[in-house]
């Protein structure tokens, strides 16, 4: 299991699409190539934006298919970043 801690790449407000997909290119799509789950922690991070979020996992369902959320796991999230995941998760298994 890969941890990738964000606050240090995006401080307390995650709104930055570049690095987000940095962070999917450079850090999950090679985790899950490895066959391993994902946790991203947004411990510290009081905020984001459903852009960061769509840039950060919209390719990997792309890629892997709604089934991949059962290897992505968002860890200490406040309740406005889980609905953001949410809003981006449904999107994406809607198209």
């Amino acid at each position: 299991m890969v941890t990738i801690e964000l606050f240090p790449l995006v401080g307390g407000f995650a709104e930055n699409k570049d690095i987000a997909r940095d962070i999917r290119r450079d850090q999950i799509l090679p985790a899950l190539k490895n066959g391993e789950s994902v946790v991203l922690d947004f411990s510290g991070i009081e905020s984001t934006t459903q852009s960061f979020v769509h840039s950060l996992i919209s390719d990997v369902m792309r890629e892997y298919g709604s089934d991949v959320m059962d290897k992505l796991v968002f860890k200490n999230c406040s309740e406005t970043i889980q609905k953001i995941i949410s809003i981006v998760v449904d999107y994406m298994q809607q198209t």
